[in-house]
């Protein structure tokens, strides 16, 4: 489950450093801006992802973001194993996924990182990752209820992997799964309560 070390230490920080720069980018934010649907941060949730996004009634804005959130974890996973070993791809994606977590540019108050997590699996397994992302999508439209797709997105990515053979990986996407659990703590609370939020709602 954790992967052999073949890349050196000094390139792994290089590495970890440039990936964490890239996710940090808040495109949610910096789309919501050109796109003139004011500061995300005080719309709907708060939250810097495309289904607070969607919140303003401007689906191209949520399209753009979720491909952008989505493309900036794979294109680190993608840069990352084209330079270096395994290894090296897999701290990349981890670290663009924390740096959307907790980006520098936001004083470490960053988004949820479904999407990222989406685009760093694919990367990292191409059909795990479409088999994730057509869990996420079937869950979000049956129920309309973007928390729970993301939470089962991340127990199926854990499970697809395994199924595929692909143990390798599966340390580096638990470690992303926990985190989305444990940044959807209130969206657990409220979905025990029947109170959240459903897809297109403005809450």
């Amino acid at each position: 489950m954790i992967p052999i070390i073949e890349t050196p230490m000094s390139s792994l920080v290089l590495v970890a450093t440039l990936a964490y720069l890239l996710g940090a980018v808040p495109f949610g934010l910096l789309v919501a801006r050109l796109m003139g649907l004011g500061d995300l941060r005080q719309i709907g949730s708060g939250n810097i992802g495309a289904t607070n996004v969607l919140r303003t009634g401007n689906k191209l804005a949520a399209g753009v973001t979720l491909l952008l959130d989505a493309g900036k974890g794979a294109v680190a996973v993608f840069l990352a194993g084209l330079w270096f070993a395994p290894d090296a791809a897999q701290l990349a994606g981890l670290a663009a996924f924390i740096g959307h977590l907790f980006p520098i540019w936001l004083g470490f108050r960053g988004g949820k990182g479904v999407a990222t997590f989406l685009g760093v699996l694919l990367a990292l397994s191409f059909f795990a990752g479409l088999q994730t992302c057509i869990t996420w999508f079937a869950i979000a439209m049956i129920f309309r209820l973007s928390s729970a797709a993301a939470l089962a997105a991340s127990v199926a990515a854990v499970i697809w992997l395994w199924m595929l053979r692909q143990p390798d990986v599966i340390g580096v996407t638990l470690v992303m799964a926990a985190l989305i659990w444990w940044r959807h703590r209130a969206n657990i609370a409220r979905l025990r309560d029947g109170t959240e939020p459903r897809i297109g709602g403005n809450g």
